[in-house]
């Protein structure tokens, strides 16, 4: 292919596309840039494999530490598992790149992003969706795109495409856009409690600019002489799938028409009947046409099965309104929920009930120094907000191994955490580090949005001053022909067969956190809209449940929950306080049993459970940082004694030398006639000579100074 290249412009931030120079042999490549950002994305496409009856559809975002002029850390000094980023990314481009592809392809099909450059201004994930697209077209592979994607900031009252790091930073929007011709596929958010309307008008913003890049895109192939492969389906024998529809039909609109509220009940008997029609098959003759079809394609009657439940589910809910547990379209299913759950060790814990799905979050409060560095590409060094999602097999009531987190509870907590940061206080206000796990119980549909609303329920019980609480609701939805239905609340079946998941969180004034995905090929605005304003009543009804159990973050910490005390030290004295090899500091928290955190610009956070060693570990460090005078007077006490004179601690950390000619007003013979090892003493600050050693005295110091020393350390 010859090298070309095609550039798009939105408001002076340039798009560039360049194909035919990198990866020849890849099934399609394009390196995407914008300012000094550059993602190559390839595409290629395998034949199938025997026996798959799904889409193998692999998509895997890299990130290259050269790419930004950096060598990587650890003993090998390469990149290893990826970062959560690059796995958040992965999901990204996966989202609205899978549903494009036609329901019939088993082939299998690799897309792969690679981060070749970064200048720390452009994020490149979006780069690498409409990347995914491209790369796809030039492949060949079936696909109904063009597709692309686009970030869209909001600075002040104005929105933005594709910001930067620092405009996202400094704004109140993050949103990522995604869209085929035939509408929006995939939106992605988090926001400063954005107001409906506004966030409805940016995601119209976005799509807009996205319409633009799907034209580059056609362009870009009619250039190439490239048409965009638009196979036809291979033909099937329909035998097997009629003798299976004949006989499932019926019994399957049974089941759904009695509105079964217990899934486990409503599964058993589909199950009932799959089994009734799996022995049907087996009592044919070996040489029967629907025999001979069943033992060549296994999996033919749960695919079969599956379609006939999904028809008359969806039929339902488009002619009758009504869903399969007998729900109306808007209405949520019962709530609960309860703090506490946990004993007092763990720092907060809640418990979130809707209907079958049961989230259990817990709060665990760390110091500064159990903050989450970051080794990757993107600006953020740490994160002092950590929420981990974990979805064990008992959840569904399955037996499986269990594994490290994957891509689905990656992005679920990703999502929970993104949804609760706009309400966590400042640093300044409340320096803990935040862990939350939620541990999801019971699934049935929506656990993520069920940890948005358990892990607002932990945090308020761990007494974290929330701004405002935040809750969640996933919306569903079903299309059929020109009929659309929007569903509340969706349930694990709706889900599965419907034809959207909207998760939408947030508080009573605003959008926290959206996430879009679809089945189908696009939605235009005006539903996107409607199923954003339907969320709100739903949102509003769950957060009216949880204020019922806590309605204020709690006035007090768990007691074993960490102390914090914070105070500000000159940078310059950081390397006194750690010492040589870090002796000084271990010492202080060896002696008190605190923790000690300094930062750079000389914050210093002293944390442990019990309240007097911290407190003893802050006085030391004022001690040791506080500017001394001569003339100024302390109430001290001897510890120890030399030939010449005695060393005295006159703060925590601080020592000096009364010279024995300093003890008295008169000759003495001998230290020890004067004071012993433990004596509480007065001193006065006689002069630091030029390497530091602080000479004391007794000499010459006013009874009224001596009284305010007292004082002042009977206050310490």
């Amino acid at each position: 292919m010859d090298e070309m290249e095609k550039s798009i412009s939105f408001d002076g931030r340039d798009i560039r596309l360049k194909v035919g120079l990198l990866a020849p042999q890849a099934g399609g490549a394009v390196l995407i840039e914008s300012e000094d950002t550059a993602v190559l994305v390839t595409a290629t496409r395998a034949a199938g494999r025997e026996g798959i009856d799904f889409l193998p559809l692999l998509v895997d975002y890299e990130e290259r530490m050269y790419a930004a002029g950096r060598i990587p850390g650890g003993f090998l000094r390469r990149e290893g598992r990826p970062p959560e980023k690059a796995t958040l990314i992965s999901r990204l481009i996966d989202r609205p790149l899978r549903p494009l592809f036609p329901g019939w392809l088993r082939d299998d099909i690799q897309v792969i992003a690679t981060t070749m450059s970064m200048d720390e201004r452009v994020p490149p994930d979006v780069l690498a969706v409409t990347g995914a697209s491209i790369a796809t077209l030039l492949a060949k592979i079936p696909f109904n795109g063009p597709m692309a994607a686009v970030r869209v900031g909001l600075v002040g009252d104005d929105f933005i495409i594709n910001p930067t790091y620092k405009e996202i930073e400094e704004g109140d929007l993050d949103l990522v856009v995604a869209g085929s011709p035939d509408g929006v596929i995939m939106v992605e958010a988090g926001a400063n409690q954005l107001p409906e309307q506004d966030m409805i008008e940016a995601i119209d913003f976005g799509y807009e600019a996205v319409r633009d890049l799907i034209q580059a895109q056609r362009d870009l192939l009619a250039e190439l002489g490239i048409e965009i492969v638009r196979e036809e389906p291979p033909e099937l024998d329909e035998t097997l799938e009629n003798f299976i529809r004949d006989r499932a039909t019926a019994q399957v609109k049974e089941i759904l028409g009695r509105f079964e509220p217990d899934k486990n009940v409503r599964d058993a008997a589909l199950d009932e009947v799959k089994d009734t029609i799996k022995a049907a098959i087996a009592e044919l003759p070996e040489e029967d046409p629907v025999k001979v079809a069943a033992l060549a394609n296994e999996k033919a009657l749960s695919n079969v099965f599956k379609d006939v439940t999904k028809k008359l589910m969806r039929s339902q809910v488009v002619d009758d309104k009504v869903r399969v547990d007998g729900r109306k379209l808007d209405q949520v299913r019962p709530i609960s929920c309860r703090t506490g759950v946990l004993p007092p060790r763990v720092h907060g814990s809640g418990l979130f009930n809707r209907g079958l799905t049961q989230v259990l979050s817990v709060v665990t409060l760390g110091t500064p120094g159990d903050a989450q560095e970051l080794d990757d590409l993107h600006p953020d060094e740490q994160k002092r907000y950590l929420h981990h999602y974990n979805f064990p097999p008992y959840s569904v009531g399955e037996t499986k191994p269990s594994r490290s987190p994957g891509r689905r509870e990656i992005g679920h907590g990703a999502l929970a955490e993104r949804a609760l940061l706009p309400v966590l206080p400042s640093k300044a206000d409340f320096p803990y580090v935040i862990r939350v796990v939620s541990e999801v119980l019971s699934s049935n549909g929506s656990t993520s949005m069920g940890s948005v609303s358990g892990s607002t329920l932990a945090l308020m019980d761990a007494g974290v001053p929330i701004l405002k609480p935040v809750s969640g609701a996933a919306m569903g939805l079903i299309k059929e022909g020109e009929e659309v239905r929007i569903l509340t609340d969706i349930q694990g079946i709706e889900d599965f067969l419907g034809d959207m998941d909207f998760k939408v969180a947030g508080t009573d004034t605003g959008i926290t956190a959206l996430q879009l995905d679809m089945k189908i090929t696009g939605l235009p605005m005006d539903v996107i809209a409607e199923a954003i304003n339907q969320a709100k009543p739903a949102r509003l009804h769950i957060l009216g449940k949880m204020l019922e159990a806590i309605d204020t973050p709690r006035a007090d910490l768990s007691d074993y929950a960490p102390r914090l005390m914070t105070i500000k030290i000159d940078p310059d004295l950081i390397g006194m306080i750690i010492g040589p090899g870090g002796k000084t500091i271990k010492g202080i928290t060896e002696e008190t049993g605190a923790k000690i955190d300094i930062e750079d610009d000389g914050t210093v956070t002293i944390s442990a459970v019990d309240g007097e060693k911290a407190k003893r570990a802050k006085g030391i460090i004022q001690g040791m940082t506080r500017k001394l005078n001569a003339g100024d007077v302390y109430a001290g006490k001897v510890t120890r004694i030399i030939p010449i004179g005695a060393f005295v601690e006159f703060l925590p950390g601080k020592e000096g030398m009364i010279h024995i000619s300093q003890l008295a007003d008169y000759r003495v013979g001998k230290v020890e006639d004067e004071v012993t090892v433990g004596d509480e003493v007065i001193v006065k600050v006689r002069e630091i000579d030029n390497r530091g050693r602080i000479n004391l005295t007794r000499l010459g110091i006013h009874p009224d100074e001596a009284a305010a020393a007292r004082e002042a350390a009977a206050v310490k």
